[in-house]
């Protein structure tokens, strides 16, 4: 719904900080009516991202992963990044077998989502996955994913719980359970 707002112009772009994984750019951009600014934002891979929403036999299967972080054992959805020369549907169903030990037949996109767009250009695609089978593929983790099985007629208590915290998991939750009652 853009009402004839016009992008600031991007005057001059900078690397002002990088790590082994983030790169910080500084933007000095100059507005339409005249006002300019200096913005910082996280460089971002083109490459994109997915979640999934595992589905099995009236489960959702829940992925326990360590989180930097939080430099804590944290409840969510298996995800990742997508490999170059994958589609999106390609690197869910490799996310799922590598993190949670299925594969899917029935994969349905639920919605493209971003995180904090003020500081980061990447994208995620969140899917649910149903009619699942057991398959597993080696990951790049340093220690296997422990997986939870949570009922899904008790989504809701799955909000309240503690180490379910990620705002895209939840994101991800939410639009499943509206798929599911749709």
């Amino acid at each position: 719904m853009n009402k004839g707002q016009k992008k600031p112009q991007i005057i001059h772009t900078e690397v002002v900080a990088k790590s082994r994984l983030f790169t910080v750019e500084q933007l000095d951009l100059c507005f339409s009516n005249g006002v300019k600014r200096q913005y910082e934002r996280m460089k971002g891979h083109s490459r994109g991202a997915v979640m999934i929403v595992p589905i099995h036999n009236g489960q959702l299967l829940l992925a326990s992963e360590y989180a930097a972080g939080t430099h804590e054992y944290e409840l969510g959805f298996p995800k990742g990044l997508i490999d170059p020369g994958e589609t999106a549907e390609q690197a869910a169903n490799r996310e799922l077998q590598e993190e949670i030990g299925f594969a899917t037949n029935k994969l349905t996109l639920l919605k493209e989502v971003s995180l904090a767009p003020s500081y980061f250009s990447s994208k995620m695609q969140i899917f649910i996955a149903e009619d699942l089978y057991f398959s597993r593929l080696e990951g790049d983790e340093p220690e296997d994913i422990e997986v939870i099985n949570w009922k899904v007629e008790d989504w809701r208590s799955l909000i309240n719980e503690n180490r379910f915290n990620e705002a895209r998991s939840v994101s991800a939750l939410l639009l499943a359970m509206d798929h599911i009652a749709s």
